[in-house]
């Protein structure tokens, strides 16, 4: 186990009609506040009216910004940054999933901020400051609700870059599962997908002596994997929304990657595929992990074999580790499948021919991951094995 810090300071307000809280939760660090969310849908539901009476009642002067997309644009950050500046906001409110909170994130560095807020995400300055952000979480799945980190889409060019630090970290998240009812089995399964996909980012590591992370990474997917069939069916069954929504939190807030070198090359092969190709974040990685896994078990067929037994329950076979850790990714697969995620690229519509230029753009900085380094053509073969 390595050294590690570890500081989560996003207050959490879990269960039923905790959005009702959200006027008293925001008036703690802000006047004058920006409610950020996407399309009609919480207008639609009545949260929308209900998130308005809480900030009203608590005196706060609303200012709004809707319209995120998926894969959350620069330019739609680029307008809320302006209207925050023009108005001295000092609070900004996503509700939403995690495009509408990675989209908040970078409107509260980039106020602070003299230059160009896609600065951070190129690597060229670092966080230093922001304006608080606070959140209704509508939609589990990214974990942006208590994470470090945010994702932006420029369309210049449609990249697709992260920033991380711990001053994004949500001031608050208020989770109600009962917000997640309506949600489509699409979007449900592919957060699920996504939620997976960030502990097998930090659970495929090269660290020895990491038993207590692993087991608490392996009982979340258990969990993920039990629960999401169950709230397919049943759309309304609170006590399994209430599992997914919890676990998606779990995934991503940083603790089940202590003491550990996170690996994260398949988020930043996704994000090439996504920024160009505009597909779910998560259906993207239902295609790639298991194209991944493949790729790059034998690095370690112990801790694949081990993944496969404490996930999937495949009996292990000690004359043939490579022959269980196959059937675990095999099995991570089928799941994605049953579940309703596309598992090939050919599937999500996405052809072969940009391949070299996206294995490129995705490696201008170096090559991708930690548990196995990724080049170029390390990137090629695995979008061809994802095909």
């Amino acid at each position: 186990m390595i050294n590690f810090s570890y500081d989560n300071a996003t207050k959490i307000i879990f269960g039923k009609d905790t959005e009702n809280e959200v006027g008293n939760e925001t008036e703690k660090y802000g006047r004058k506040v920006l409610l950020h969310y996407g399309g009609g849908s919480i207008k639609k539901s009545g949260l929308y009216d209900r998130v308005i009476k809480s900030l009203k009642d608590a005196g706060i002067e609303i200012f709004e910004l809707g319209g995120v997309k998926p894969n959350p644009r620069l330019s739609l950050v680029y307008e809320g940054i302006d209207i925050c500046r023009k108005n001295n906001i000092d609070f900004i409110l996503a509700v939403g999933g995690g495009s509408v909170i990675d989209s908040a994130k970078a409107i509260g560095i980039g106020v602070t901020y003299n230059g160009d807020v896609w600065d951070f995400y190129t690597g060229k300055t670092s966080v230093n400051a922001t304006i608080p952000v606070g959140v209704i979480l509508t939609i589990p799945a990214a974990g942006s609700e208590s994470s470090t980190g945010s994702v932006i889409t420029n369309e210049d060019g449609w990249y697709k870059r992260a920033v991380g630090s711990d001053l994004m970290r949500p001031v608050f998240a208020i989770m109600n599962p009962e917000l997640t009812y309506t949600l489509p089995p699409y979007q449900t399964a592919a957060g699920a997908a996504d939620m997976m996909a960030h502990i097998f980012e930090r659970y495929f590591t090269n660290e020895p002596n990491v038993d207590l992370t692993d087991r608490l990474s392996e009982g979340t997917l258990r969990t993920i994997i039990k629960n999401v069939p169950i709230v397919l069916q049943e759309p309304e069954n609170y006590e399994a929304r209430a599992e997914i929504m919890w676990a998606g939190t779990i995934a991503h807030n940083g603790i089940l990657g202590t003491g550990r070198t996170e690996d994260w090359g398949t988020h930043d092969m996704e994000h090439e595929i996504s920024g160009i190709y505009d597909i779910t974040h998560g259906a993207g990685l239902a295609i790639l992990f298991p194209a991944w896994m493949k790729y790059v078990c034998k690095q370690d067929v112990n801790r694949f074999a081990q993944f496969a037994n404490r996930v999937w329950d495949v009996e292990i076979d000690i004359n043939n580790l490579e022959k269980t850790a196959l059937e675990g990714i095999e099995r991570t697969k089928d799941f994605f499948k049953k579940i309703g995620m596309p598992v090939s690229l050919t599937e999500a519509n996405v052809p072969s021919d940009r391949f070299e230029e996206m294995a490129s753009k995705g490696t201008e900085n170096g090559p991708l991951g930690n548990f196995v380094k990724l080049h170029k053509e390390d990137i090629v073969n695995i979008f061809n094995l994802a095909l």
